[in-house]
């Protein structure tokens, strides 16, 4: 599954086999079960790379964290307006989520991560970020390759070309809900071309190489035809 670097926030480990929580100060007693409330998802995460591909051993500190890790339970969703909206990620989905977002947890034994709904970006089932199913308000974009030479024909290195705001939409999330919880659609759709804002969105690399982005349809700026 694709995933990304992820900076961890400050951890405290104590020696209890249970349910131990990472953020702050909070230590919790053993506990064997964890029942996430309103529209909060509770996440196996995935085990970091502990090799790089080429076999070598990392030490702890240079290992990557996943952004990615399986659905193990969910809260009973949230009430807007007059209507009650269930969480819309099923138990058992492999999901990618937002950088620093959630408590980290550890249970019986193994890393887990309470967040809330809207902190996940999309379902993920293969290792490929082009089949991932953007949530909510989100786009997937393929981005447009960069230009590796200026209009004069000048070779330009990986460190100067010009990061390109362009790309093509692969897929698009659900919706928003506006007020009273109904799903609106976003006003865009597979195949088209969009300028967005430069500096928004998670970043991925597919299987082949290419370049996607997910961004909130907010940070788009432009449809180009």
């Amino acid at each position: 599954m694709a995933s990304v670097q992820l900076c961890a926030p400050a951890a405290r480990r104590g020696a209890l086999r249970g349910l131990v929580a990472r953020a702050a100060t909070v230590v919790a007693p053993k506990y064997t079960t964890v029942k996430p409330l309103a529209d909060r998802v509770l996440l196996k995460t995935k085990t970091a790379e502990q090799k790089t591909t080429g076999g070598i051993l990392l030490p702890s500190t240079a290992q990557s964290k996943p952004q990615s890790g399986e659905v193990v339970s969910v809260g009973e969703g949230r009430t807007i307006g007059d209507s009650k909206v269930e969480v819309g990620i099923k138990v058992g989905a492999q999901v990618v989520y937002s950088k620093y977002a959630g408590m980290e947890v550890e249970l019986n034994d193994s890393n887990h991560l309470i967040l809330k709904e809207d902190d996940i970006i999309g379902i993920l089932e293969t290792e490929d970020v082009k089949d991932m199913k953007p949530l909510s308000d989100r786009v997937l974009i393929k981005v447009a390759v960069a230009e590796d030479k200026t209009a004069g024909g000048l070779l330009l290195t990986n460190s100067v070309q010009e990061k390109p705001s362009v790309g093509t939409v692969v897929a698009v999330g659900p919706g928003y809900l506006d007020e009273e919880g109904k799903r609106i659609p976003l006003p865009v759709s597979t195949g088209n071309s969009v300028l967005y804002s430069k500096y928004a969105g998670a970043e991925f690399k597919g299987a082949d190489g290419t370049n996607y982005i997910v961004l909130r349809v907010s940070d788009l700026m432009a449809i180009l035809s």
